[in-house]
């Protein structure tokens, strides 16, 4: 039997599989909501339009677990 990859919750930070629940990558409704209105709000932008080269770094990385850690700063 196959399990479920954990993630964080990108607004809580809880850790749990939400990406097998009703609400994505979020833990509940409420952290999807805090999301949307951060965004709708301005706290979250993209800076700039996401051309190809900005993911040729990432073309190699193997799917799993590597895709949910942050590189580091």
């Amino acid at each position: 039997m196959r399990r479920e990859a954990t993630n964080s919750c990108p607004t809580c930070r809880k850790t749990g599989e939400w990406l097998t629940g009703p609400h994505g990558l979020f833990c509940s409704h409420r952290c999807k909501l805090i999301d949307l209105g951060k965004w709708l709000g301005g706290e979250h932008v993209i800076s700039e339009p996401l051309r190809p080269e900005h993911l040729e770094k990432y073309a190699d990385l193997p799917a799993g677990e590597y895709l949910d850690k942050p590189e580091p700063e």
